[in-house]
């Protein structure tokens, strides 16, 4: 069984972010890079399959030399092989006709990959993904299974989770729950010194073109300021609530 785990390469969360430009491009600088958790949990189950029923793992990004760290931290988690698409895209659609390329000429049963991107959360990649190939597509998993060429996914609905069973090939979208957080692989040093000598393939993009840009970037607006309200005073929170947080 071939599984390929699409990988982003995002900011940490906890990283301060600012844009350049005039506000049109964002500023890279002091930023940390880690996997998108999203990613990292759909690695993780691949990590199972592989260790339960001898899959193989490829892992891929779209993104330039910058992103090899992240795909090399992959490689030393387990996975097999990486490919990096010598691309930067800032179009879902683009991100999504290049894993398409790659993954027609790759026979794989199963495509994991994040529901969504944790920088620009669009939630749109896999399910266009799954679209160009003509696979099976589920999104928003929170539990998936596989008994030979039968895929059991759980994924979240409104107000509980829905179960269904499809066949390969298959996209699957997934997000926390198809593993826990508790169950994320941390790269040891023999991890660590393999990943060096696991193969990293550096491909051309093909010739498909942008159909969106960005204009701007915008932050929040600041939070307002905190009124603090005697414990005793009920009579002015309920007003308050009522008549300027609009709540009740």
């Amino acid at each position: 069984m071939k599984i390929l785990v699409c990988i982003s390469h995002v900011p940490d969360t906890t990283s301060k972010i600012n844009f350049t430009e005039n506000d049109t491009k964002f500023d890279t600088n002091g930023v940390q890079f880690v996997i998108n958790p999203y990613d990292e949990f759909c690695l993780t189950r691949a990590m199972w399959f592989k260790e339960k029923q001898g899959a193989t793992i490829t892992v891929i990004n779209v993104g330039g030399a910058e992103t090899e760290p992240t795909l090399r931290k992959a490689l030393a988690i387990g996975a097999d092989e990486a490919v990096r698409v010598n691309a930067n895209p800032t179009d879902g659609l683009q991100v999504a006709k290049e894993l398409a390329a790659f993954v027609k000429n790759g026979a794989f049963d199963m495509i994991l990959a994040g529901k969504e991107s944790a920088d620009y959360n669009g939630q749109m990649v896999p399910g266009m993904l799954a679209a160009l190939t003509d696979f099976n597509f589920i999104n928003g998993c929170v539990g998936v299974e596989l008994d030979g060429e039968k895929v059991t996914a759980i994924r979240e609905i409104d107000g509980g989770n829905e179960t269904l069973s499809s066949s390969l090939p298959i996209v699957i979208g997934g997000q926390k729950g198809i593993v826990e957080e508790k169950d994320l692989r941390i790269p040891n040093m023999r991890g660590i010194m393999m990943a060096r000598k696991k193969s990293l393939q550096v491909i051309e993009p093909s010739e498909s073109e942008l159909s969106t840009g960005i204009n701007s970037f915008e932050k929040p607006a600041p939070k307002g300021a905190v009124k603090l309200i005697d414990a005793d005073n009920v009579d002015e929170l309920i007003s308050l609530l009522h008549n300027e947080a609009k709540v009740i």
